[in-house]
């Protein structure tokens, strides 16, 4: 009987954040060495994880991968880690396929490496496992990730999932204070950062393009209310459908702050604090995919392609090593109330499914 709902329900109750993957990472590992796979911990001094299987034949190195970490939320004025993109569920799938693929004797020449990735959320696990080498021999990566309910449901699944470049970028303006008896004497940071929105929502791309501006959190007190503040922190995110928009609406995002706040007197330093880049995926690897699919789930299963906002580090992998073949599809799983939600969650039945096409596509590649 599969072990993924027994892997599931112990990785659930174990979130961690990106790089502190301690629990989970030790676990996982430890399940591939009983299982009897080589395992390497620690990958560029990190929570990452390489296992292979080597079949001693020559032929192709592929590799899966799943991200293991969780999201911070706070909660009740809490902050905690919580699983609620899915990737407790991700680690399950792919730790419980290669289980069976190496007790199956499945991969019958070549080379199958199993990634599990720390800090998805951060946007720096995926560059962390590329500068450990863990890509260095992999000609094809597969990937997959959970999709919300209205997207597909349990017995559907699409072979691929464009998702979009996403960068996030802070603003520490800077005022000066004052009095707010005496505000002509400083000034205030609050307006300056005020400003700054109104100045980012004004800015135009082609409307021929797929993107999105908007500001996610603003912080400001000068810790008494009748003191002028002389400094806010503002974060925006911004979205691309494709990588090259992406370049310019950081130009234009961060002019706009500047000019804005320095029209108040104030200036802005603007950082990117995270980013990752659109969906790069190859052809290929989405046929091998797509049959997989239609073999565990038949046609009536098989969607098309879909498109999303979300953004997602595994397009590091191609993006740094443009020679591997990438693909990344989506299972459904009548996930709800919707992805990054506190209260996320989904029919834990779909995973045994995730499982059937991960080993479908390892045996069309190794077997």
């Amino acid at each position: 009987m599969s072990k993924v709902l027994e892997h599931y329900h112990y990785l659930h109750e174990i979130p961690e954040l990106g790089f502190e993957e301690f629990k989970t990472s030790a676990y996982i590992a430890d399940q591939l060495e009983k299982a009897g796979l080589k395992v390497t911990r620690g990958v560029n001094q990190t929570t990452g994880i390489v296992a292979e299987i080597d079949s001693g034949v020559p032929g192709p190195v592929l590799a899966l991968r799943a991200d293991m970490d969780a999201l911070g939320h706070i909660i009740d004025g809490v902050a905690c880690a919580r699983h609620t993109c899915g990737h407790d569920g991700h680690s399950s799938v792919v730790l419980t396929a290669a289980q069976e693929l190496l007790a199956e004797g499945a991969v019958k020449k070549g080379r199958l490496k199993i990634l599990f990735q720390p800090a998805e959320e951060l946007g720096a696990g995926a560059l962390a496992m590329v500068e450990g080498g863990a890509l260095d021999d992999v000609e094809m990566i597969l990937g997959f990730h959970l999709r919300p309910l209205e997207e597909c449901v349990v017995g559907e699944a699409t072979p691929a999932v464009l998702y979009s470049a996403c960068s996030t970028l802070e603003a520490t303006i800077k005022g000066v204070p004052a009095h707010a008896a005496r505000p002509h004497l400083g000034v205030n940071a609050l307006d300056a950062a005020v400003q700054a929105v109104n100045a980012v929502n004004a800015i135009h791309l082609s409307p021929g393009l797929n993107w999105s501006v908007k500001a996610t959190r603003f912080l400001c007190d000068a810790g008494v209310t009748n003191s002028v503040p002389d400094q806010a922190r503002v974060v925006w995110d911004l979205r691309s459908q494709e990588n090259a928009p992406m370049e310019a609406l950081k130009e234009k995002v961060t002019q706009a702050i500047q000019h804005s706040v320095a029209a108040l007197g104030a200036s802005a330093e603007v950082v990117v604090l995270k980013e990752m880049p659109a969906a790069e995926i190859h052809d290929e690897a989405t046929a091998v995919i797509r049959a997989a699919i239609t073999e565990v789930l038949g046609g009536n299963g098989l969607l098309e392609a879909k498109t999303t906002p979300g953004s997602e580090d595994f397009f590091y992998y191609p993006v740094k090593r443009p020679n591997v073949k990438a693909g990344f599809w989506g299972l459904g799983t009548n996930l709800v109330p919707g992805l990054h939600h506190p209260d996320m969650h989904f029919d834990l039945s779909a995973l045994a499914i995730g499982v059937k096409i991960f080993k479908s596509c390892v045996t069309r590649v190794l077997g």
